[in-house]
C-alpha cells in the first residue's frame, strides 16, 4: 500500500521538501524507530484521543514517551477555555471500533495531521526540539520524514507538555535456594593406558 492519498497530496501541493522511507512491517513508533536505526525522539507516535461523546482530537508526542492523561487534560480544558467551549472532565483513547469507521489509513499508523481527518492537533513541545520528524503514512511499510519546522508550517497545532518518561524496566535479581554453593571440582581427565601388544 502507497501512503494515504490525502497525506500524498498535502505534501506534493505545499510543495515541502520530504522523504518516503520504505521499512520493514512495524506497528508501533518505537519499533520503528528500532527498524530504522534512528533516534526514538524524532519518531511521532500519534495519538486518537476522545474528550466528548462528539470531538476528537490527536495527540502527538515521541516514541520514547508516554502519554501523560492528566497534564494533556489540562492543555485541552485551557485550549477550550480559548475557543469559548466548555471543559471537558476526561481524555480517553478512541475506541479501535471508532478508529476504523472514521479515520483513514490502518489501525496505529495514523496520519499527524488532524486537519485531513477534521480533528484539533496537539503537540507535545518536546518533541519540537528535533530538526527532524518521523511520521506515520496511514501504512504499516512506510514513512515520511521532514523537517519539524515544516511540519508546523503546513499544520495549526496546539502546543503544550503532556508526554512523561518511559518507565525503566527493574533487573529482576535471581537468588539461589542455597545461600552458600559448594563448588565441585571438576574431575581430572585419567588417561587410558594403551597396552601394547607383543
Amino acid at each position: 500500500m502507497a501512503i494515504l492519498k490525502s497525506l500524498q497530496n498535502l505534501l506534493e501541493k505545499s510543495g515541502i521538501k520530504h522523504e518516503v522511507v520504505d521499512h520493514k512491517t512495524v506497528y508501533t513508533a518505537h519499533d520503528n524507530a528500532q527498524t530504522q536505526h534512528i533516534k526514538p525522539q524524532e519518531v511521532v507516535k500519534t495519538l486518537v484521543m476522545k474528550i466528548s461523546s462528539k470531538k476528537h482530537i490527536l495527540a502527538l508526542i515521541s516514541a520514547n514517551k508516554n502519554l501523560d492523561k492528566k497534564k494533556l487534560l489540562k492543555e485541552v480544558n485551557t485550549w477550550l477555555k480559548k475557543e469559548e467551549k466548555k471543559a471537558v472532565k476526561t481524555v480517553e483513547f478512541a475506541k479501535e471500533a471508532w478508529m476504523k469507521k472514521n479515520m483513514k489509513g490502518k489501525i496505529g499508523a495514523t496520519v499527524p495531521f488532524g486537519s485531513l481527518a477534521k480533528m484539533t492537533t496537539f503537540v507535545d513541545k518536546n518533541l519540537l526540539k528535533n530538526k527532524d520528524l518521523i511520521i506515520n503514512t496511514g501504512d504499516y511499510t512506510k514513512s515520511v520524514k521532514l523537517a519539524t519546522k515544516k511540519f508546523i508550517e503546513l499544520e495549526d497545532v496546539v502546543k503544550g507538555v503532556f508526554s512523561e518518561a518511559k518507565p525503566m524496566k527493574k533487573k529482576i535479581k535471581v537468588r539461589s535456594k542455597s545461600k552458600t554453593k559448594t563448588a565441585t571440582k571438576p574431575k581430572k581427565a585419567t588417561k587410558k593406558k594403551i597396552v601394547k601388544k607383543k
